[in-house]
């Protein structure tokens, strides 16, 4: 994963969303063990402080456990996963109809748009 930083926001508060990412998208498996935080900080280019701090808060939120000496892994509750997989996909629909409705596009509208692309991505640049 590419680690890209703004400036607006706290990097660890920016870590926890790209790792809760991660984890809900799949690319960080149920149950598997995480790098040690000096890794990921090396990989995020991050201080290790600030990466632990993030994984503090991943913990809080039951997305990451620790098992003494064993390191840190990703939880194996997929209902918990699922559900805030479900609050993120809500943000982002919140987000994206704000968007539309600010360049003057209402909700109805912005849904017949999506509708048209009927999953062709064609006319979308991807990121």
């Amino acid at each position: 994963m590419d680690y890209i930083f703004d400036n607006e926001r706290p990097i660890y508060i920016q870590l926890v969303e790209m790792l809760r990412i991660e984890i809900v998208s799949g690319k960080m498996k149920q149950g598997e063990r995480l790098p040690s935080v000096r890794e990921l900080a090396l990989i995020a280019r991050v201080n290790p402080n600030t990466m632990q701090k993030a994984l503090v808060e991943l913990e809080e939120e039951g997305l990451v456990y620790t098992e003494r000496t064993n390191g840190k892994f990703v939880t194996t509750n997929s209902e918990l996963i699922n559900n805030i997989k479900k609050e993120l996909a809500q943000e982002k629909i919140k987000k994206f109809l704000n968007d539309m409705e600010n360049i003057g596009i209402t909700c109805d509208e912005a849904i017949v748009y999506l509708q048209k692309l009927g999953g062709d991505i064609n006319g979308i640049t991807r990121m």
